[in-house]
Parts: structure tokens; C-alpha cells; sequence
């Protein structure tokens, strides 16, 4: 494998409206519908030219979220400014932002539909 292992992530959620409000409060940012057959998807911004990947939420009949295994690191200047929006956008703080040594900092936390996620910074 050449490159960057992760290309594309989803989020499955049961309600999209309160998801969406939800990623758009946190970070900051306006998620933009995506068409697909059979379910509902709106994807986080994205710029192909630049490191890092992008996804969606996804609302798909017969896929629940939360439970999951995969925790996917949003990307911040300061973690805990996106962390200390979590309660008032209908998630849960997990953990505080804690450092990681010569990696940065990072946050944890759980979204509106009981997705666990974390938030990544350098500062």
C-alpha cells in the first residue's frame, strides 16, 4: 500500500438532522448533501489537494450507530475549543484534552447518535 491508509471514513447515525447540527456546532463547519442510493449522506469538506481524508455521516436502513470499533480524529487548531462545544451541541465530553507527548494533544468524546470520536491538535 502506497500512500495514506485512510481514504474515506462514515459515521452512521439515526437522526441526521441533530448529527449534522451537531459535526456543524462541534467544528465549526457546513457539511453538504451527497447523493447515494438508499440512504442519506452529507459529507465533511474536503480539499483533494491537501493531506488527510474526509467522509460523511450516513443514514442507511439497517445500520445503527453507535457500538462501533472505529474512532475517527477530527483535526483542530486547539482540541479543547471543539471540546468544550460538545455538551452544548447534545454530545458528551469522554476525556478532557490530555497530551500525547511529541504527538500532540487529543480529546474525546461522544456524539449526538453515540458515536464515540476524538479531536486531534499540535497545541
Amino acid at each position: 500500500m502506497n500512500g495514506n491508509p485512510v481514504r474515506w471514513f462514515e459515521i452512521y447515525v439515526q437522526d441526521m438532522a441533530r448529527a449534522r447540527a451537531f459535526y456543524e456546532a462541534v467544528l465549526g463547519v457546513q457539511l453538504s448533501r451527497l447523493e447515494g442510493p438508499d440512504m442519506e449522506m452529507w459529507t465533511f469538506p474536503e480539499q483533494m489537494e491537501q493531506y488527510g481524508a474526509t467522509g460523511a455521516l450516513v443514514r442507511m436502513p439497517g445500520f445503527p450507530s453507535g457500538g462501533n470499533s472505529v474512532l475517527v480524529y477530527f483535526a483542530s487548531e486547539d482540541c479543547a475549543v471543539e471540546a468544550a462545544r460538545v455538551a452544548a451541541a447534545g454530545g458528551s465530553l469522554q476525556k478532557e484534552k490530555f497530551s500525547i507527548g511529541q504527538y500532540g494533544f487529543i480529546a474525546l468524546a461522544t456524539d449526538s447518535e453515540g458515536n464515540m470520536f476524538g479531536l486531534h491538535s499540535m497545541q
